[in-house]
């Protein structure tokens, strides 16, 4: 009579699939997943904590290195929470331009996505493909921020400074040509038969477990539960874009790559609006004690200087409270819990990245299967370190 033993490897963190710094330990019968065990903690950044030690502006860059991907999403979260313990209003043009952003960071988070989920399942053109959309949007980042990837254009209270010349004709050429770079993607996987055979029935975790798990974002709705903060819970001005929340039926690694293809496409007609409703104004609110002065000569006046770097340095207060704010990301709900003591540094922050929460469930969606399947479910969970090792 054949016996079997369970044999436990380590997967990562070196595999290039596991994202750089997770490691799984895996126990098998065979190629039969029987157990996963993550294990994390290998960036240790500490962000929360240096938070208590620097000004609430301060604070703000160390928020885009959580998600990389998706720096301004980090931010967005950050900046709305704190002004929501400040008691201030955005001006509707600085709203419309997070919102752009903010839809932009979607495209080019989804658009790494979809580049390593189909590289690590085979499927090497559409890496290609991606990268190639995902500059148009890097380039935007650049011209408006000074960085590609760790950008910061967020302020509290607005944004850092007016968009530059030639910012609506780039946004509106990614309008117009992404839909069809879609479209190339559908045609080389949705009905390729080994990118069905590797996805459908891959990865299933019902609604129920996944509401159980506090998964959120895509692999959410990929489940079938129709949930989505900028509807269901609006910020930035959402509740004026009109917009379809997709989601999946059979609950698998298919469906969770169905969903984010549509939320690109959803995420292109938000920008189309927002563009259509882009009007004059101004991009700070009327907070001089918190914000830079809102003045094209800023930078030309010694009074200016002084302002400028006085804030910067010392900071402001805030008053005594706490909240509790989150975005929808690329991945799902970013959320930050804010605590003030009615100082110039926050008294603790506590951040719930969507990242390592939709983790936590890797274990429920791949035990059973075959080993070779684990790397599809890692790649739909669209995972990142930065914020799991927060």
């Amino acid at each position: 009579m054949a016996s079997t033993e369970i044999m436990t490897v380590n997967m990562g963190p070196q595999h290039p699939s596991t994202h750089g710094v997770l490691r799984l330990v895996v126990e098998l019968d065979g190629e039969v997943i029987q157990k996963i065990t993550p294990h994390i903690g290998y960036l240790h950044r500490g962000v929360e904590k240096l938070s208590e030690h620097r000004t609430y502006h301060q604070t703000l860059p160390l928020t885009d290195r959580l998600d990389y991907l998706a720096p301004m999403s980090n931010n967005l979260g950050y900046v709305l929470a704190v002004e929501k313990l400040l008691g201030i209003e955005v001006p509707e043009r600085a709203q419309t331009i997070r919102v752009i952003m903010a839809e932009l960071t979607r495209l080019k988070s989804h658009l790494v996505w979809i580049a390593c989920h189909a590289l690590d399942i085979g499927a090497m053109t559409v890496f290609i493909y991606a990268f190639r959309e995902r500059e148009k949007v890097m380039a935007i980042y650049e011209k408006i921020s000074g960085a590609r990837m760790t950008s910061n254009y967020f302020r509290i209270g607005g944004l850092s400074s007016e968009v530059y010349d030639g910012f609506e004709r780039d946004v509106k050429e990614v309008v117009d040509t992404f839909p069809g770079h879609f479209d190339t993607y559908e045609g080389l996987l949705t009905k390729n038969t080994i990118w069905v055979q590797r996805t459908v029935g891959n990865g299933v975790i019902s609604a129920e477990d996944a509401i159980d798990y506090g998964i959120t974002g895509p692999a959410l709705r990929g489940s079938g539960v129709d949930w989505d903060l900028r509807r269901d819970n609006p910020y930035s001005g959402y509740e004026k874009y009109n917009f379809q929340v997709p989601v999946g039926k059979n609950c698998d690694t298919y469906d969770r790559y169905k969903v984010r293809l549509v939320e690109m496409r959803e995420a292109v007609k938000i920008i189309k609006q927002a563009l259509d409703s882009l009007k004059p104004g101004p991009i700070l609110a009327d907070a001089p004690q918190v914000c830079y002065p809102p003045k094209d000569d800023v930078y030309n006046t010694i009074e200016g200087l002084i302002h400028h770097f006085k804030i910067a340095s010392e900071g402001f207060p805030v008053p005594e409270g706490e909240v509790y704010q989150s975005v929808e990301n690329p991945k799902g709900e970013l959320g930050y819990y804010l605590v003030s003591d009615g100082g110039n540094k926050p008294y603790r922050m506590r951040i719930r990245p969507p990242s390592f929460v939709n983790l936590g469930a890797i274990e429920k969606m791949a035990k059973g299967a075959m080993i070779a399947d684990l790397v599809a479910v890692i790649g739909t969970l669209d995972i990142v370190l930065g914020e799991i090792d927060r």
